[in-house]
């Protein structure tokens, strides 16, 4: 089956191109919708070449559709690569640094990529270098090796999870790129909608599918989006003999919830900005993480390179880890759970995973907000807050 991308202007903002990539061509009687194609294998004879179908592993056509519809909303000049999860997604991405390498990372990164980046560290296969991602000459520093050997890959994420510092993403691109080094930008918590790396000059974008892009929290995939032809047949490469590829139905699922990722994202970010507001100014609450606060150290950097502030906040609780225990569970609209990006405002307090950086406060929550009635979602925080830590007994002055 062909899709319609060339059809389309290629001036499209991006919350056209969300409903309309990855469409079929516009023929008599075909659907509006691609179809799902459920075959482990392809006919065929004679030797297989580039861009036969021939077995399961290699491609399906309900993975295209998604495919263009990511590369182009990411601004790459070729389809995007959806992988069985976003773990899977960098772990496809970390292949490409060399054994004996150098990868620099932010200290806070998504746990997943950064747990698998220090155990492949602690196997000898590359050296792993730390960063505060916002201190940008801490991470120049560490890209160049004082001495050492400069870095094969910067891995850079912006916000980070869960502690939204933002990099400044050119210019580190840019020093990165001065050693030789390959930059690989998660831009899960932005979304293409937000925030494009690579027309800040990353070299390949990664996004957890399962979060806001399929949006419905019932799919679990992974994107990788690049314009280097080489990069792509690597990470394809490694996806086909790897084998961590997608099946049908939820890449299917993803492009449908595709199809409101701007309204969402509009959505959950006027309430995130809202909520960061009213909960900065809460007795009960010693600080709030949140790059449109104008206080917060990342919204200068995030004013000039995002078009938004998405729609994660953190905050820390007066009280304590007990304190930010005990307001999870009287909540009763927000949902305590691990993930974000859903429809549905999600709320955990991060350090009760075991593997979170000690880095990360034990009274932080992260939050992820939703789409439901900003002033539901308030009105459930501030029951909760007045439970836990009474805004009466607190005075903030004294926090």
């Amino acid at each position: 089956m062909t899709y319609n991308a060339a059809e389309h202007p290629k001036n499209l903002s991006p919350d056209t191109v969300v409903v309309a990539a990855g469409r079929p061509a516009r023929e008599h009687d075909a659907p509006v919708n691609p179809p799902i194609v459920l075959s482990s294998t392809y006919v065929g004879t004679g030797e297989v070449v580039d861009g036969d179908r021939a077995y399961g592993r290699y491609s399906n056509p309900t993975w295209d559709p998604l495919e263009d519809a990511l590369g182009q909303l990411e601004g790459a000049t070729l389809p995007a690569l959806i992988f069985s999860s976003g773990l899977a997604a960098a772990s496809a991405a970390l292949s490409l640094v060399p054994t004996g390498g150098v990868l620099v990372m932010p200290t806070h990164s998504y746990q997943g990529a950064l747990v698998m980046a220090q155990e492949q560290a602690a196997k000898g296969l590359f050296t792993l270098r730390t960063v505060d991602i916002a201190n940008n000459d801490e991470v120049i520093l560490a890209l160049t090796g004082s001495g050492e050997k400069a870095a094969d890959m910067l891995w850079l994420e912006s916000p980070t999870n869960p502690m939204l510092e933002v990099a400044d993403i050119g210019l580190l691109c840019r020093s990165a790129q001065a050693v030789g080094a390959i930059v690989v930008t998660d831009n899960t918590f932005s979304t293409p909608l937000v925030q494009k790396p690579l027309e800040l000059g990353a070299d390949i974008v990664l996004h957890s599918v399962t979060k806001y892009l399929a949006g419905h929290s019932d799919v679990i995939l992974g994107a990788l989006a690049t314009s280097n032809p080489e990069l792509r047949h690597a990470l394809l490469h490694h996806r086909s003999i790897h084998g961590a590829i997608a099946g049908p139905f939820e890449a299917w699922l993803a492009l449908r919830g595709l199809r409101t990722l701007a309204l969402r994202v509009e959505r959950s970010q006027a309430s995130a900005a809202v909520l960061a507001e009213r909960l900065d100014a809460h007795d009960g609450v010693t600080k709030v993480l949140f790059p449109g606060l104008p206080s917060d150290p990342g919204h200068q950097r995030a004013t000039a390179q995002m078009s938004g502030f998405g729609s994660i906040l953190c905050v820390e609780v007066a009280g304590g880890a007990d304190a930010a225990n005990a307001l999870v569970e009287a909540l009763q609209v927000w949902t305590p759970a691990t993930s974000l990006g859903g429809v549905e405002s999600l709320i955990e307090r991060r350090r009760r995973h075991a593997n979170e950086p000690e880095t990360v406060p034990a009274n932080l929550l992260r939050l992820s907000v939703g789409i439901e009635n900003v002033e539901d979602l308030w009105s459930d925080l501030e029951q909760a807050l007045a439970q836990v830590v009474p805004a009466t007994s607190i005075p903030r002055d004294a926090l």
